[in-house]
């Protein structure tokens, strides 16, 4: 989430904001990847190459979609609705949050980025009723955050289980468009060959734990990279 003055939700301090509804998602406007959790790898899949990348100078793993084929830039958001028929929740959840309280990271706090341009007092769905209670915009809202937050931790446990069982290798794309070559480092992708290696106990405890679903997903989205290339050779153009 970008910092754009970042406040926990107060039903006192927004009492009168309102969310305006977004055909395009121009917060997103220079990310070209952007999380994904194992839920959405099917959906995500048919519109988006999913890779993994390693988060920061650790060796987790954190599965994105791609958005564009180089660094800041995104092909969905380059004109005035998002160019795509799905968009993953780590941008549709914008301008909200959850996060862990500073006191107690027991607890979760829902946060809002309020100086952007669909967070204003004027127009769009209210956060809170005249008298003070929650919206249904809110509640829906808040719902889908939690959700969220929980196919978080499955994801966590999906990816660390790729690493523990060393699916998941290094590859660089070489990608032509335009007439430029373009690669694309640091990707990480499972590797079929250990897949189709794994113990019959190691690929049953795979699928038992409704894994194998994601992993085809994620290998036929690979694909999507030439849906990218057509994308940045038609807004050349």
């Amino acid at each position: 989430m970008s910092q754009q003055n970042i406040q926990a939700l107060n039903k006192t301090a927004h009492a009168k904001t309102k969310i305006k509804t977004q055909s395009n998602f121009p917060h997103a406007a220079s990310q070209h990847l952007a999380p994904v959790v194992v839920h959405e790898f099917s959906r995500a899949a048919a519109e988006f190459p999913v890779v993994f990348v390693k988060t920061g100078d650790t060796d987790k793993f954190q599965p994105v979609a791609l958005f564009g084929i180089k660094p800041g830039e995104n092909l969905y958001t380059a004109t005035e609705k998002w160019e795509g028929t799905y968009a993953p929740a780590s941008v549709t959840q914008f301008p909200f949050a959850l996060i862990p309280e500073k006191k107690d990271a027991e607890n979760l706090m829902v946060v809002i980025a309020t100086d952007n341009a669909i967070v204003n007092e004027e127009e769009g769905n209210a956060l809170f009723e005249d008298n003070g209670d929650e919206s249904e915009y809110l509640t829906r809202r808040k719902e889908a955050l939690g959700k969220y937050f929980e196919h978080s931790h499955i994801t966590k446990g999906f990816t660390q289980t790729l690493a523990e069982k060393g699916l998941l290798m290094q590859q660089n794309l070489d990608i032509t468009a335009n007439g430029e070559k373009i690669q694309i480092n640091g990707l990480y992708l499972v590797n079929e060959q250990k897949l189709n290696e794994l113990s019959d106990e190691d690929y049953l405890d795979l699928r038992k734990r409704g894994f194998l679903a994601p992993i085809y997903a994620h290998l036929n989205s690979i694909h999507q990279i030439n849906r990218l290339v057509k994308k940045k050779v038609a807004l050349s153009a």
